[in-house]
This record gives structure tokens, C-alpha cells and sequence, in this order.
């Protein structure tokens, strides 16, 4: 099982960060999907993997806990966030140029337990991109 601790001058927040995100990859490719990126950065912020599931591009918001203080890590994708990460999937788009392919937006969740290894939830077509204004 992995460790979750911080060498000397990382934000424990960071370390779990990354560390849900390398969990995240690796159920995704257990699955099938190919990553394609990870931390995809633009001016709205930043998509932590982008993959592909057979043709599919495949946007992934990784949400890890420790704990349920906070709310489950599904609840932290807020319609606020959805608009930020359909922003951010369209500069990929536009950058990447990929011709006419179907996405989606997945959230994987991760949850590290007290004495087992991280518990991990994947959700397919979490949430549709332009059901705001």
C-alpha cells in the first residue's frame, strides 16, 4: 500500500493530490483507457488526466480524501467546477486538434483509508458539458 507522507518542504495536501492521481491512472488503465496527459495546464487551471477510452477522449477530474470531514470527494465537483473543467477541455481540443471524436467528463474518486489501501470510484459521463449558461 502506498504511503502518504510529505518529504521535507511538500504540502501534505499536494503529496495525497498526486498521490489519488497516480492511484486514479492506474485503475484507469487497469480498465482500458490510455492516458493520454496528466496536469494539463491552461489559463483556467488545470485538468488532471486526460485519456482515451477506445475513441473517446476522456476528461478526468481526480477527487482524493483521507477523510469524509469535507464531504464525499464526488460533492466537490460543483457546477462552478464543471464550467471551469468544460473550459479547460475545450483549450485541449483546440490545441490538440483531434478531428471530430466523442468526449466525456469522468471523476474518479479516491479515498484512503485509515489501515487499507485507497478505495476507488470511477464515474463515467459524471456530467455533460453546456447544461449552464
Amino acid at each position: 500500500m502506498p504511503r502518504l507522507s510529505a518529504p521535507m518542504g511538500d504540502d501534505l495536501r499536494q503529496v495525497l493530490g498526486k498521490s489519488g492521481e497516480d492511484v486514479a491512472c492506474g485503475e484507469l488503465q487497469r480498465r482500458g483507457y490510455a492516458i493520454v496527459a496528466r496536469r494539463y495546464r491552461t489559463r483556467a487551471g488545470e485538468i488532471d488526466i486526460v485519456a482515451r477510452d477506445g475513441t473517446t477522449i476522456v476528461f478526468v477530474e481526480v477527487k482524493t480524501r483521507r477523510h469524509d470531514e469535507f464531504g464525499e470527494p464526488l460533492e466537490a465537483v460543483t457546477a462552478r467546477k464543471q464550467r471551469k473543467l468544460t473550459l479547460m477541455a475545450l483549450d485541449f481540443l483546440a490545441r490538440a486538434k483531434p478531428g471530430a471524436v466523442p468526449c466525456r467528463f469522468d471523476v474518479v474518486s479516491v479515498k484512503w483509508g485509515e489501515r487499507r489501501g485507497p478505495e476507488v470510484e470511477v464515474v463515467k459521463n459524471a456530467f455533460l458539458a453546456g447544461g449552464w449558461a
